[in-house]
C-alpha cells in the first residue's frame, strides 16, 4: 500500500473514533447532569402551555393541513422550474416540451383542487 492511502484512512478513523467519543461524552454527560426529580406534572403531555382536559375528543379544522401540504407540493414543484431555467438555452429542444408537460401537469392538478373548492376558505 502506498503511504498515501493509509494516511487518508488514518485521517478518517480518526475522526470518525474523535466523533464517536464526542457523541459517548455527551451522552454520558446528559446522563449525569440531567435532573432527576420525578413528579405527575413533568408526565402530563404538554398542549401549548394549556393543562389537559379530561376529554380526549376535539374537532380538527383539516383545512389548515390541506393548504399546507397544497403549498408543500406546488412550492417544492417551483424548486424544479430554477435549474430548468437555467440550462434552458443550452438543452435541446426536447427539454423545453418536457416542461411543458410538467407545467400542464401542475395546471391540471391546480385546476382539480380549485374545481373541488379547497381553496376557498370557509
Amino acid at each position: 500500500m502506498t503511504e498515501s492511502y493509509v494516511t487518508n484512512w488514518t485521517a478518517i478513523l480518526v475522526v470518525a473514533l474523535v466523533g464517536t467519543l464526542a457523541v459517548l461524552l455527551m451522552f454520558i454527560a446528559s446522563r449525569v447532569l440531567a435532573p432527576k426529580r420525578h413528579s405527575d406534572i413533568k408526565n402530563t403531555p404538554y398542549e401549548c402551555g394549556i393543562p389537559a382536559s379530561p376529554y380526549h375528543w376535539s374537532q380538527i379544522q383539516i383545512r389548515y393541513y390541506v393548504f399546507a401540504i397544497l403549498f408543500v407540493i406546488f412550492d417544492v414543484e417551483a424548486v424544479f422550474l430554477f435549474p430548468w431555467a437555467l440550462v434552458f438555452l443550452e438543452a435541446p429542444p426536447a427539454v423545453f416540451y418536457e416542461m411543458i408537460i410538467f407545467i400542464g401537469i401542475l395546471l391540471f392538478g391546480l385546476a382539480y383542487v380549485w374545481r373541488k373548492g379547497v381553496l376557498q376558505w370557509r
